[in-house]
């Protein structure tokens, strides 16, 4: 007679170590009183998701408040989906946006002694778990051909009935181990299932650290725990990585929660502790063709990649800050309070989570950058354009290269405030707000009809600009700047104030915000610019003069 042990055996003859041995190379990390260990356990299977970046975000988060340890583990037992460097990708994003982990996988290297942090390298260490399963009969192997499980499925179907390999569909959980024994000799192909002892009509009662105790459907399915490839499923490899790596508490996608009751089975088959769960809440947004609500999807939304936020020029901090407004319900206010510095002082709590999924919110975002943006002094400023511009914006580069000091003093216009300009949100469209300042892009812009008001006739716009040009000094205080600009403004027949002119409109030309406004557009080419003072003393007066010239002859 075959005995449980001489099939495991015969599977791996080459594993003579026991699950108390794996106890002992990793025991009980030494941390102190409520120190949580997180992780982050992406698939190399392609770009940085915005919700990964999420789970990152929180994963790290929780570790660092209670003085635990946060690591990486690439699950990259999917070989079919696997990209070649994507897991080296995946944490210099995640460096980029100063998430980094205390341990394990870190691109090029592992550091710590819970390793290997790479699942394809772990392979003894399943294999001595699932040994021990078979050992126990709690596990056995399954011969069944993909033909025979769609056979399965249809009949499933036919009957509609739960779909899936549990309890009477379960046709090799019944073979004995001599037959076993005897197709695993022939060299017939195998998987491995796990033994379930459960039914899917009753309930199990699960405690989640966001969404609360509810009840949910018990695992009957017999899942696969092993590959006909030598490598475990998903759901095994986690419950022997987070048994063996220590993990206190699992922060994953709520896609996951289904799951959960085949995990809490897996644990308790084993005799090991289950590590709290908490599944976040997923990033949506609204659908432009349907109006409907869904996920942030991969294939459609360019905010679904990080890639996009780095290559686009925003901060990272302040993609971080703002999906911790999405983590806990009163951050913003918190960091509103503390004017956008010392997140990392802020107290994160799941129960400050929302249960329901977030709209991605661009604007909310657009927000915090702009925030962030405005806090940099001219020379910061100025350095991390260059940065970004180096690797991503050639045209950018150009222009900074072209003459440092010149963008630097552009970058300074109305900075060096208590209340600076918040024109920028990200290093990609600075251009677009500054382009004017450089005389090809000015080109460009007054090739096209400039959008002086219809009610100023060519006559009286070469009056205000050539009276400007005399008589308005370039270099002095904004304030002396402006009273100047007041008076050419009286004199030509201009209200001194927008109330004057709303009381008697017939008795003057315009007020004098038409007059800057002139002036504006002729030196931007646009009614909406910096301050229009310090943008003549960043051109000087040879320029300024030349661009007032340049526009009067076109006028003529």
């Amino acid at each position: 007679m075959i005995t449980n042990k001489q099939l495991a055996d015969l599977i791996f003859p080459e594993i003579t170590e026991t699950i108390d041995d794996l106890e002992k190379r990793y025991p009980e990390r030494n941390l102190p009183e409520g120190a949580e260990v997180t992780r982050f356990a992406p698939s190399p299977t392609g770009f940085l998701h915005t919700g990964s970046l999420f789970t990152s975000l929180v994963c790290h988060k929780v570790a660092s408040q209670s003085k635990g340890v946060f690591y990486v583990r690439l699950e990259d037992t999917d070989t079919k989906r696997e990209i070649a460097g994507s897991g080296e990708e995946l944490l210099k994003q995640m460096h980029i946006f100063g998430i980094d982990p205390d341990e394990g996988y870190l691109g090029d290297h592992e550091e710590g002694k819970y390793g290997p942090y790479i699942q394809s390298k772990r392979a003894d260490i399943y294999k001595t778990v699932i040994k021990q399963l078979l050992v126990d009969g709690k596990a056995y192997p399954c011969f069944c051909t993909s033909e025979d499980l769609e056979e399965l499925r249809k009949e499933q179907e036919s009957k509609k009935l739960n779909p899936g390999y549990y309890g009477e569909f379960a046709k090799c959980r019944n073979l004995t181990n001599e037959e076993k024994y005897e197709r695993i000799k022939n060299g017939d192909k195998f998987v491995i299932r796990f033994r379930s002892s459960g039914n899917h009509e009753n309930k199990i009662t699960v405690t989640d650290l966001i969404k609360g105790t509810f009840d949910i459907a018990q695992n009957d399915q017999d899942i696969v725990i092993y590959k006909s490839d030598g490598l475990p499923t998903y759901h095994f490899a986690h419950a022997c990585d987070d048994h063996f790596m220590r993990t206190t508490t699992v922060i994953r996608g709520e896609e996951w929660v289904a799951s959960l009751p085949i995990h809490v089975e897996l644990f308790e088959a084993l005799g090991w502790k289950a590590p709290n769960y908490a599944h976040l809440p997923v990033i949506m947004k609204v659908d432009e063709e349907t109006g409907n609500k869904r996920k942030l999807s991969k294939r459609k939304d360019k905010e679904a990649a990080v890639s996009f936020f780095i290559e686009d020029g925003y901060l990272p901090k302040s993609l971080i800050m703002y999906l911790m407004t999405i983590a806990n319900s009163n951050f913003e206010e918190w960091i509103l309070a503390n004017k956008f510095e010392g997140m990392e002082n802020f107290e994160f709590s799941f129960k400050k989570m929302n249960n329901e999924g977030a709209l991605f919110d661009m604007g909310k975002l657009n927000f915090f950058a702009r925030e962030l943006l405005a806090k940099l002094n001219k020379d910061e400023i100025s350095a991390l354009a260059y940065e970004y511009a180096k690797l991503y914006n050639p045209e950018l580069k150009a222009a900074i290269e072209y003459n440092p000091a010149y963008f630097t003093a552009i970058m300074n216009i109305d900075r060096e405030k208590a209340n600076p300009r918040k024109d920028y949100e990200k290093f990609g469209h600075i251009l677009d707000f500054i382009g004017f300042f450089y005389e090809e892009r000015y080109q460009n812009i007054i090739k096209e009809p400039l959008p002086f008001n219809e009610k100023f006739s060519k006559e009286a716009l070469i009056e205000a600009l050539s009276a400007i040009k005399e008589k308005l000094h370039v270099n002095q205080d904004e304030q002396i700047w402006f009273n100047e600009l007041k008076e050419i403004g009286v004199s030509l027949g201009y209200a001194a104030n927008n109330k004057d002119y709303k009381a008697n409109p017939e008795a003057y030309k315009g007020n004098i915000g038409d007059l800057a406004e002139i002036l504006r557009i002729t030196l931007t080419g646009r009614k909406n610019a910096p301050n229009l003072c310090a943008v003549m003393y960043v051109l000087g007066l040879e320029e300024t003069h030349r661009r007032i010239d340049e526009v009067i002859s076109s006028l003529k």
